[in-house]
């Protein structure tokens, strides 16, 4: 099933050695299903087998933004590309919030028979999960949420992605898109950067080059923004293990850790040393830790269920 464009994952061996991921790379390919509208959702499948992990980016990334993670972590897994980014469908309502993000993700769930797997996501990733796990609870045993809970304020959280995004639709070279985003302190290196823009970005048959994403030809972020606190109630009837990894340069504060771990029953968090794009920044770190939570999870749902709430530190 699904098709290999080998120019679309050119960047993985460089990558592999930029974060010192060794071992053979697992294979990577393309895949596509229908949403229940009947709209492409895309996908990249690791591995053979069901998914053991399905991955969500935020707002502005895609399913590449994972690539360095899912190879360290080195199980089975996807990575959807949200709509509206990457190879999925563009929306034209430009209605991408975690609850319509969540009816897509939910249909390729479906569609791959998914069988209790953990869900990943980072910021609208993380909210968009927390959603498709309270409305697809025999398909997700394990939830991971990355810089981001229900309590963030929209207008605070989306700083930095808000004020990227309001810059120029065009550019002459990615080049240009490269020295903007490292002027934004995105990235660990321009290297990085860079093979993040050329799976970003499309060259225009003027030359021009443009963001893939639908949210860079829109005016601000409203369309990705969910009312303040609606989310909550879909986290708060969660029934299996959550955790939430922190940024410790990220965009949560000890105020917002606490809440969650207060109104979502058996969670617990940890820090990591990074950004907010976690998965970029250290992406070793990040799939150690996801493996731990999945070996926990899968494995030994007892120890979990009689372990208590906390928070901890992973450098």
């Amino acid at each position: 099933m699904g098709d290999t464009a080998p120019d679309e994952f050119r960047f993985l061996t460089d990558e592999a050695s930029e974060f010192q991921i060794s071992g053979p790379l697992p294979e990577a390919r393309r895949d596509r299903v229908p949403d229940r509208s009947g709209r492409t959702v895309s996908f990249i499948e690791w591995g053979h087998g069901g998914p053991v992990a399905t991955f969500l980016h935020g707002a502005g990334l895609n399913a590449h933004t994972w690539d360095a993670t899912i190879m360290a972590l080195g199980l089975p897994a996807i990575a959807v590309d949200l709509p509206g980014h990457g190879q999925s469908s563009w929306r034209d309502d430009a209605d991408y919030r975690a609850v319509t993000n969540a009816d897509a993700v939910g249909s390729v769930l479906e569609r791959l028979g998914a069988d209790c797997q953990v869900l990943v996501g980072q910021s609208l990733g993380g909210l968009s999960a927390g959603v498709v796990a309270a409305t697809n609870p025999g398909a997700v045993c394990g939830l991971v949420v990355v810089d981001v809970t229900p309590g963030l304020d929209p207008e605070i959280g989306a700083e930095q992605v808000r004020s990227f995004l309001a810059g120029p639709r065009d550019f002459a070279s990615r080049d240009e898109i490269v020295d903007r985003a490292r002027a934004f302190g995105i990235g660990v290196s321009r290297q990085a950067v860079a093979r993040g823009v050329a799976l970003n970005t499309r060259v225009r048959d003027d030359g021009r080059v443009v963001f893939s994403h639908h949210l860079a030809n829109l005016d601000g972020l409203a369309a990705v923004s969910d009312d303040p606190g609606s989310l909550w109630p879909s986290f708060e009837r969660l029934t299996i293990p959550v955790l939430l990894i922190r940024a410790s340069r990220g965009i949560l504060d000890d105020r917002l850790v606490a809440e969650f771990l207060e109104r979502v029953p058996g969670s617990e968090s940890v820090t990591i040393d990074a950004g907010h794009n976690v998965q970029e920044d250290a992406p070793v770190a990040l799939a150690a830790t996801i493996s731990s939570f999945v070996s926990r999870t899968a494995g030994e749902p007892d120890a979990w269920a009689s372990s208590s709430k906390g928070t901890h530190e992973h450098a």
